[in-house]
């Protein structure tokens, strides 16, 4: 079982309200490549910092992590336009980073990132592969991709209270900007991704295209932007089975009901909850208080813990001692300065 963790980044972030990944928006640059290092080594090592929210949510990166050490998954990162530099082990599939979603053409390699994927998934050896994602404004573009294929999916957010005005907003001027009509571009999924959307969304669609034409089983692991790729493999007509896993605080998400949204698009949905109210700690309050929610294959990795009979408590006491030793002192002495 191999975890393949698509990490990429969009100017799209730095619109201020957009996202919470990351502490300001300047640093949520990098954020995808310190979640890469996160799952692989535990640490940061070029990064400089363990991505938190401005008010202390660790990464679902550490979740993973977590898993990740009680079960023994593999785990690639695959470079779909990483703008820092990751010491994770890396497949670099597209040098871009993803322009603002507003500019006409925000994601010009999008042919070439989904061709690219696709293959690999197809010659990756391993028969059952669980895609993840870490970008930083990911929910908005995938709005934007969504709007442009005509699909009325909502999406969640990293913050507890979902700008989803500033997100219609923000894709509506996009849509003016690439002289698009709702709806447009439906049928066209690369063209979508092209114009509307984020390097990271035409990689894990052409990840799943290939892995399903190769036999192999797929999960997508994550949130609302998962969704926005699995439409995007729906309107490329591919019809096979595949799993959505995602964590119990996107299911309870009132901007999507993303169950009524799988089944319409026939994507088997698993819903893991990782328990967190039975843990009086910062490093799971501000899941409960609807921060972060997803992200860096989260509940894919939680998925996978139950498959091995790995207890909820067992992932929340990793959790719990990774935020310690990672980001514990270090909150502390901001908190104390």
């Amino acid at each position: 079982m191999t975890v393949l963790l698509v990490a990429g980044t969009t100017e799209t972030a730095t619109i201020d309200g957009i996202s919470a990944a990351g502490a300001s928006p300047d640093l949520m640059a990098q954020t995808p490549a310190a979640d890469a290092e996160l799952v692989a080594y535990g640490r940061p090592v070029f990064a400089p910092f363990v991505p938190v929210s401005p008010d202390g949510c660790p990464t679902p990166a550490l979740v993973t992590r977590a898993v990740r050490e009680l079960v023994g998954f593999d785990v690639v990162t695959l470079d779909a336009g990483l703008a820092a530099r990751t010491a994770a082990p890396a497949v670099r599939l597209g040098s871009e980073p993803g322009r603002d979603v507003r500019d006409p053409e925000p994601v010009a390699n999008a042919a070439a990132l989904f061709d690219a994927a696709a293959e690999y998934a197809r010659g990756h050896p391993d028969e059952s592969l669980v895609v993840g994602e870490t970008i930083p404004g990911g929910t908005t573009t995938a709005l934007g991709v969504l709007r442009a294929l005509g699909e009325q999916y909502g999406v969640s957010s990293s913050l507890p209270t979902n700008p989803i005005a500033l997100k219609r907003d923000v894709v509506a001027d996009a849509l003016d900007a690439s002289g698009l009509e709702p709806g447009a571009l439906s049928g066209d999924p690369v063209a979508a991704v092209r114009r509307m959307g984020d390097p990271t969304l035409a990689t894990i669609a052409g990840l799943v295209e290939g892995a399903l034409d190769a036999g192999k089983r797929v999960t997508v692991a994550g949130g609302t932007q998962m969704l926005a790729a699995a439409t995007l493999v729906r309107h490329r007509g591919i019809d096979d089975p595949f799993t959505l896993a995602t964590t119990s605080f996107v299911a309870a998400d009132d901007g999507v009901d993303v169950r009524a949204a799988a089944d319409d698009l026939g994507v088997d949905l698993r819903v893991t909850d990782p328990g967190f109210e039975h843990t009086d700690h910062a490093a799971t309050e501000h899941y409960l208080a609807g921060v972060a929610k997803e992200g860096a294959g989260m509940g894919g990795a939680l998925a996978l813990a139950d498959d091995a009979g790995v207890s909820m408590a067992a992932v929340r006491d990793r959790l719990v001692e990774r935020y310690d030793e990672l980001v514990g002192d270090e909150r502390g002495d901001a908190d104390g300065a």
